[in-house]
């Protein structure tokens, strides 16, 4: 999906399939305005109607920080309506980045810090560089963690770690954070969204209806009971077979190529 953002850049590879959605306001370490949050929610809106694309990569312009949350300088003047109606935008945001239908991959430089961890544990995985720090420091400043963190850290590196970080608003490097499982690939500074393009790209050569069937498996599945998991396992596999790919798929290895899928 691309478009006319004021505070993103959309690029796409050559062949469609990869799109980097940069946060771009570095002088202000890519905190999120009102225009942001409005940006991020129009372009992953665009996501779900969007064919081509088969991978996500989200990013921080610079290598200040990924996200350092929520713009603080422009709230300080918002009425209670006001701050609530901002909020509104970035939990419709976080929820488009949640169910994107193709994965998403956070690509960290620098600060990940309250509404910008909760956006990079939004996405399905994350790649750090080494100058990476991850927090969720609302509860110092007397806020909440509103776009996910209290669900979503607990699920990621566990109950006891995530209360200890939302609780105390400690900030955690990024060895701690790849050690504690949030982070699935740690890379030298400068270098994350180059190994977020690679990962991506290997992602894009899949069956793009298998992938998108398997993070919907994935993500409601990891919701309910086994056996209920297991029944939604069955339905995406029976979507997932009937389909061109499918055949393509099957054809291509018994002809020793690489499959031209076409996400039919």
């Amino acid at each position: 999906m691309t478009g006319d953002y004021r505070h993103l850049l959309v690029t796409r590879s050559p062949d469609g399939w990869v799109v980097t959605v940069t946060m771009n306001r570095p002088e202000q370490m890519n905190a999120m305005n009102t225009p942001l949050g409005e940006d991020l929610l129009a372009c992953f809106d665009g996501f779900a109607r969007d064919r081509d694309v088969r991978a996500v990569i989200l990013t921080g312009a610079g290598t200040r920080a990924f996200c350092a949350g929520g713009d603080l300088k422009e709230r300080n003047e918002m009425t209670d309506e006001a701050w609530r109606a901002q909020h509104v935008i970035f939990e419709q945001a976080a929820l488009r980045i949640l169910r994107c239908p193709v994965p998403v991959i956070a690509a960290v430089e620098g600060f990940a810090l309250a509404g910008g961890c909760e956006l990079a544990v939004l996405s399905d995985f994350i790649v750090a560089s080494e100058t990476a720090v991850f927090g969720v420091p609302e509860t110092t400043l007397g806020i909440f963690p509103g776009i996910g963190g209290t669900q979503l850290l607990p699920r990621i590196v566990g109950a006891p770690l995530a209360k200890e970080l939302i609780f105390t608003g400690r900030r955690m490097k990024a060895d701690e954070a790849r050690a504690a499982g949030l982070v699935n690939h740690l890379v030298p500074a400068g270098e994350a969204l180059a190994r977020a393009l690679e990962i991506a790209d290997a992602i894009a050569q899949n069956g793009p209806v298998a992938v998108r069937q398997a993070k919907k498996a994935i993500a409601y599945g990891s919701e309910t009971d086994l056996e209920t998991a297991m029944i939604l396992a069955i339905e995406a596999y029976n979507a997932t077979v009937v389909t061109e790919d499918r055949l393509e798929g099957v054809r291509a290895f018994n002809e020793k190529r690489k499959p031209r899928f076409r996400g039919k």
